[in-house]
C-alpha cells in the first residue's frame, strides 16, 4: 500500500471511530503537559487522535512551542549593565506578586 493510500486509510478510520473527541479547550488546558511528555498514554492517545483531525490545534501546538521556546531564550538574557538595579528589582518584585 502506498503511503498516500494509507494515509486514505488511516483518515477513513477517523471518520467512522464514533468515540467523541477531546475538546479543544480540553487539549488546550494539558498542552503543556503534552510537550513536556508528562501525559500517560491514554491522554496522550486522545491528544494526538484530536491533532489528527483538528488543523486549528495543529497550528496552536506549532505557534505555542514556539512561544515557549521565545521565552526560555528570553529568560535566558542578561539584564545589561546600564539597567538600574532599582528597576531590575521593581520587576522582579512585581513577577512575585504575580
Amino acid at each position: 500500500m502506498r503511503y498516500s493510500d494509507a494515509r486514505k486509510a488511516s483518515r477513513l478510520e477517523v471518520v467512522l471511530d464514533t468515540k467523541p473527541y477531546i475538546t479543544c479547550q480540553q487539549l488546550i488546558d494539558f498542552i503543556m503537559s503534552y510537550l513536556d511528555n508528562e501525559l500517560p498514554d491514554d491522554q496522550r492517545a486522545e491528544f494526538d487522535r484530536h491533532m489528527a483531525v483538528c488543523p486549528s490545534c495543529v497550528d496552536y501546538l506549532k505557534t505555542y512551542e514556539k512561544t515557549v521556546l521565545l521565552a526560555k531564550a528570553a529568560a535566558d538574557d542578561q539584564v545589561p549593565a546600564e539597567v538600574p538595579e532599582s528597576l531590575v528589582q521593581a520587576i522582579l518584585a512585581a513577577r512575585r506578586k504575580a
